[in-house]
């Protein structure tokens, strides 16, 4: 039982609402931000619930995800994809123009995502000065992707990877392991935020793409605590219009 009670607790925690993780430290750099939320889960959680998602994170690097995704080098997959705002957006029309930041976020009952999602906001200006597109996709609902960026003040549009499937192209989907399925399935309720019961998530990848459609930068950990630095993401803007 008391597996399965800390279990709940760690699951309730990722799904606080944003205020209750407001002071996440200063300064631009996203690394000590995230860091300082998976210290605080460490003080905070017995050491077995800690372990279960760590094993978990093991068991998908293990797939090989990371190195099956598309990579430095490879071509860009293009698709068209709407926001929550019912804009359309075609990737490739995008890229012609300019540099693209191509980025996943799992959803916003994620407070790694919306770490990021408010770090690469306070980068958006810069990003977009040096001739670049930031686009963000998401696997969850226009409506709760509408909810996400009201609640973290974000400017930009996420689109809608219905059922994550471009993530699957670009090979960034995994299967949740078994151990964490249940929370993910009844805390979180995942399916109420994807619009489907099945148990995945994309990696929260990060890509550059320049003008021809190739990937010139990717991001690509298992490890849902670790994101792409936005000012790493900016340098890789600009090493891709030269």
């Amino acid at each position: 039982m008391l597996k399965k009670f800390s279990l709940s607790m760690l699951i309730a925690a990722l799904s606080m609402p944003l205020a209750a993780h407001a002071q996440e430290g200063g300064g631009d750099a996203l690394a000590p931000k995230l860091q300082k939320m998976a210290a605080e889960a460490v003080k905070r959680y017995p050491v077995e619930t800690l372990k279960i998602f760590q094993d978990a994170v093991a068991t998908v690097k293990a797939t090989g995800v990371e190195e099956q995704a598309k990579q430095v080098g490879d071509k860009a997959i293009d698709a068209e994809l709407s926001g929550w705002d019912g804009s359309n957006v075609k990737l490739s029309e995008l890229w012609k123009e300019g540099p693209v930041v191509l980025m996943w976020y799992r959803g916003g009952w994620c407070p790694y995502c919306n770490i990021q999602l408010r770090a690469m906001q306070q980068k958006l200006a810069a990003i977009e000065g040096a001739g670049a597109r930031l686009v963000v996709l998401t696997p969850e609902l226009p409506e709760k992707a509408k909810e996400t960026a009201e609640s973290n003040d974000l400017s930009m549009v996420a689109l809608h990877d219905r059922d994550s499937e471009l993530a699957k192209k670009y090979g960034l989907l995994f299967q949740l392991p078994e151990s964490i399925v249940p929370a993910y399935r009844d805390r979180i309720q995942l399916g109420d935020y994807s619009g489907n019961d099945r148990m995945e998530l994309p990696l929260s990848a990060t890509y550059v793409i320049d003008t021809s459609g190739i990937i010139t930068y990717a991001f690509l950990d298992a490890d849902y605590k670790k994101r792409a630095e936005p000012s790493e993401v900016l340098k890789a803007v600009h090493e891709a219009k030269k």
